[in-house]
């Protein structure tokens, strides 16, 4: 049994396609890009792997300097593929990484990428948790039709705090006060 302030070394967070161009073009870009920060900052904080991956980055461009700044160390692997497993490059890597069993997905879009992702995860035995407020897309009644299949499939569909406390397990983790304060940094303003 891990010890409450281990972090399991079966998971890994996966950023997806992350590029200007898309952010620019989903519904919410910047408050997806904002969560997709606060995911990575958690698990950099708690030491859990992580990649980005780039859709045709020669022709889309790259993933956002503001987000690789976030986990300067961690792989960016370009794809011309909708899955990232769909690249077998990135499906070794990946699979070969801490022996990955369950992959967390951010990034977009959500009803193209990050769909066929966890999809192509599945298939590959992983267990799959996607972060919901970290992911967009430029038609949101389709990213939602997306989610509910994922999840009758059998993919964790929750928020990333939800999750990064799960990791966390409890307060006597060494990351939990700054986890707290990221939280509180990345707060979105209460609506009226």
């Amino acid at each position: 049994m891990p010890s409450p302030t281990s972090v399991p070394d079966d998971t890994f967070l996966l950023c997806v396609d992350m590029q200007p161009v898309f952010v620019q073009a989903i519904t919410e870009g910047a408050r997806v890009h904002q969560r997709c920060e606060f995911a990575i900052s958690a698990a950099v904080g708690i030491g859990l792997p992580l990649a980005f991956t780039e859709q045709v980055p020669q022709k889309l461009g790259s993933t956002s300097p503001g987000l690789v700044a976030l986990a300067p160390q961690a792989p960016i692997w370009g794809k011309n593929a909708f899955s990232a497993l769909g690249d077998e490059g990135i499906h070794d890597a990946l699979l070969r990484v801490r022996e990955v069993q369950h992959l967390l997905i951010c990034g977009v879009e959500t009803s193209v990428c990050v769909y066929q992702t966890a999809i192509a995860a599945l298939a590959a035995g992983l267990q799959v948790t996607i972060l919901s407020d970290a992911v967009g897309a430029r038609r949101p009644d389709d990213a939602r039709t997306c989610l509910d299949s994922l999840t009758r499939s059998g993919v964790h569909v929750l928020p990333s705090e939800t999750v990064f406390y799960a990791l966390l397990r409890d307060v006597g983790h060494p990351y939990f006060r700054a986890y707290t304060k990221l939280v509180k940094l990345h707060a979105e303003p209460a609506s009226l």
